[in-house]
Order: structure tokens, then C-alpha cells, then sequence
């Protein structure tokens, strides 16, 4: 049998021998026949055996991939899709703040998106959410151009930047600062927070949550994603939840809504600063820039280290 290492073909090669392991998950990638194959692109798998349409991937327990289908499609932005994914297999979680390894038949490139939705809606009606800019890289391309109701797609969940408190944790602040498109991992955190406010009234055990604070940079007003969301959520939680936001590019007149809320420019030092205490996790993400400076600003202020997260996006 012969095995290739290259995560982003989906070139089968045939295996004679059967599979083993006790775990099994679907992959919806192999269209062929043939009865028993191997699937280079998944190198932690056992192997693959074709049912149909659709293969079974044994894989070991940290590297799920589950089928999806999607149920609902928006246009968040002139250049943006928000895409409504449905998930029918209960073991496939994630944290607030992860990605998706985004997979989808007869495309050889894997997508890696940022999940924009809570972990509690996946809870609670088995969907999660994508927020996915056009560009040409082909999986951004096939879900603008390609992508309808009810395509077929994987996902594998990743990602070390998440928000994921245990009820026993200390309280903290977080203040979280998004840069265009990097606002979607760091709206799942905030829907989580969210969330957490919620469960508060009814729940005397769960995690007590602190203030949220969001500064969120665009080019223009257009291209700041959830603003209603972000507004719906300031208004359930005055005080605990609150938000900036910051555009570079604005050439047009700011509607009389979003004035109060709009700061033309870049987010100050001066903001960051106040801010700063032993209590508060910083949450970045952006254009690596973006994060290189903001971070050494904070280490400046004497923010530790380890209360810094942030995830770069390219």
C-alpha cells in the first residue's frame, strides 16, 4: 500500500488490507466504487471504506470530521457570505473562538475558516456559522460562487485561541480587538459571554461572568460584520458588554446610528491602556501587523504574556 503525506489532494490509493480501529466518522469525499481505499489527505486515518457515496474514515478520537450540510446562506457584507451549517452528529463540539478545517467535495484545497456562532447554538439546534470573505483561494471562491442550500461539505474542528471558562474559574474582563474579517472568531467569544450573562440569572453554580469590552477596525462601515448582533447584545447587557468600533477608509457620510459608536481612526494606545488590570484577557485578532503592534503595546503596559491570546489571519 502506498501512502502520501499531502494534506491538500484528495488522491485515493488503493488498500488491501482491512481496517482497523474502534472509531468511525463519515467523509463525504470519494465518489468512486471502488470498495476500500486509503485517502492521503487524511494521514491520521486508518483507512477508508466506501459506502455508496459517502466513505467511513477511522480516525483516532482528536481528529474528528463530520458532515455538514448547509442550511442557510446571507450576505453579511457586499464581500462577505455568512453561511447556516447544520450538524447532526451530537460528539462534534467546539470552544468559543476555534476554527474549522472547511472540506468540500472535488475541491482539492481545505478551507480554514473561524466559527463566528456560539458553542450554545451547535447546543441547542445542531448549527454553527461561518462569516467567509470572497477572495480566490478556492474554498472562499466555491462558497460565493458555488455554495447553495443543502451542499455537502466536512468540517474538522481546530485552534488553540478560544474562551472556554469552567464554572469553578475566577471571574474575568475580556477585552477582545478584531481587525476586518478577524472579527469572527472573537464574536463566537463574544455570543458566548453572552451566553454566560444569561445563564447567570437562571443558574447560581455556572461561571460568573465579568465585562466584555469590544474594539472592532474596518475600512469602512460597510465591511463592520454583526453590527446589528453586536448592537442587540450592548442593549440586553448595558454595561457588561460594550463596543467601539474604528474605520480607516470611510469615504461616504456615517448614518446617524452608527455615530455615537464610530471612531474614524485607529484604536489609540490611549483606550487600550484603560483597560489594562491583573483581572483583564486580551483577545486579538487581525492582520499580523495588527497583532505584532498590539501586542508589544500591551507588553509595554506590563499586560503578561500569558493573559494575551491572539490568532493571525493572512
Amino acid at each position: 500500500e502506498k501512502r502520501k503525506e499531502d494534506w491538500q489532494l484528495f488522491e485515493l490509493v488503493t488498500l488491501t488490507r482491512e481496517h482497523h480501529g474502534p472509531h468511525y466518522h463519515f467523509c463525504s469525499f470519494c465518489y468512486s466504487s471502488v470498495t476500500e481505499r486509503y485517502c492521503s489527505n487524511f494521514p491520521h486515518s486508518f483507512c477508508i471504506v466506501t459506502v455508496e457515496v459517502l466513505c467511513f474514515v477511522f480516525l483516532h478520537d482528536e481528529w474528528v470530521i463530520t458532515p455538514a450540510k448547509v442550511c442557510g446562506i446571507t450576505n453579511e457584507s457586499e464581500t462577505v457570505k455568512r453561511l447556516r451549517l447544520a450538524v447532526t452528529n451530537k460528539d462534534f463540539t467546539f470552544k468559543a473562538g476555534q476554527w474549522v478545517d472547511f472540506f468540500i467535495p472535488k475541491v482539492a484545497v481545505v478551507g480554514g475558516f473561524s466559527i463566528c456562532s456560539s458553542p450554545g447554538l451547535l447546543e441547542q439546534e445542531g448549527v454553527l456559522e461561518l462569516a467567509v470573505k470572497h477572495t480566490v483561494h478556492p474554498p472562499a471562491h466555491w462558497i460565493h460562487t458555488q455554495c447553495s442550500l443543502d451542499s455537502e461539505v466536512a468540517l474538522r474542528v481546530g485552534g488553540n485561541f478560544f474562551f472556554d471558562p469552567q464554572p469553578a474559574d475566577s471571574p474575568v474582563n475580556l477585552v477582545l480587538i478584531a481587525g476586518g474579517v478577524g472579527i469572527n472568531p472573537l464574536f463566537s467569544i463574544l455570543l458566548h459571554v453572552a451566553d454566560f450573562h444569561r445563564n447567570q440569572e437562571s443558574e447560581e453554580n455556572g461561571y460568573k461572568m465579568g465585562t466584555v469590552k469590544l474594539y472592532y477596525s474596518a475600512k469602512n462601515t460597510n465591511e463592520l460584520l454583526f453590527k446589528n448582533n453586536i448592537f442587540g447584545l450592548m442593549n440586553e447587557f448595558p454595561g457588561k458588554i460594550t463596543c467601539s468600533f474604528h474605520v480607516t477608509q470611510q469615504s461616504s457620510q456615517i448614518c446617524e446610528e452608527l455615530q455615537p459608536y464610530i471612531t474614524e481612526g485607529r484604536i489609540s494606545e490611549k483606550e487600550l491602556e484603560k483597560h489594562v488590570s491583573k483581572d483583564t484577557l486580551w483577545y486579538i485578532c487581525g492582520p499580523p501587523p495588527m497583532i505584532e503592534s498590539i501586542s508589544k503595546l500591551l507588553e509595554n503596559f506590563g499586560v503578561p504574556t500569558d493573559c494575551i491570546y491572539f490568532e493571525k489571519w493572512w
